[in-house]
């Protein structure tokens, strides 16, 4: 490795030299690239809009030997399909096939899945327009669409 310059005329090579290494930087790189915006299927959103193809069970990793349950979702936006969380005790009783769910993020570090679950990296928020935490409590009934 070279040393870097030094000296009164130093600073057109030190910009140089900062540029050229910023880009071995993996944080650098994905974000002048914008390298997030291209894999995620929710292409930068924070939350989208998608039809329920069909509900699914997920083994937990290890050691927990649960079964989460989750939906598969085809986003209307660009017709990628993912697979979204249900949180909270009995909220696959209100989410049945080709009902519109508006999901985002779970919140899982640098963007991956979160927890004991592998691949789900989505949480339903809504389901027909109707929140899944006020179903859920009884709040409203859901609507028919």
């Amino acid at each position: 490795m070279t040393k870097k310059s030094r000296g009164l005329n130093a600073a057109k090579q030190l910009l140089a030299r900062r540029s050229k290494y910023r880009w071995y930087d993996k944080w650098f790189t994905r974000r002048m690239m914008d390298l997030k915006k291209k894999s995620d299927p929710l292409e930068g959103a924070s939350q989208a809009k998608g039809i329920v193809l069909e509900k699914i069970q997920i083994e937990a990793k290890q050691p927990n030997s649960a079964m989460r349950k989750c939906v598969r979702v085809q986003l209307v936006k660009n017709s990628k399909q993912i697979t979204a969380f249900l949180p909270g005790d009995g909220a696959t009783k209100f989410v049945d096939e080709h009902d519109e769910v508006l999901v985002e993020s779970i919140g899982g570090k640098m963007g991956r899945a979160k927890g004991d679950m592998p691949g789900v990296r989505w949480k339903v928020l809504k389901v027909n327009d109707q929140p899944l935490a006020m179903l859920r409590a009884n709040k409203v009934k859901k609507a028919r669409k």
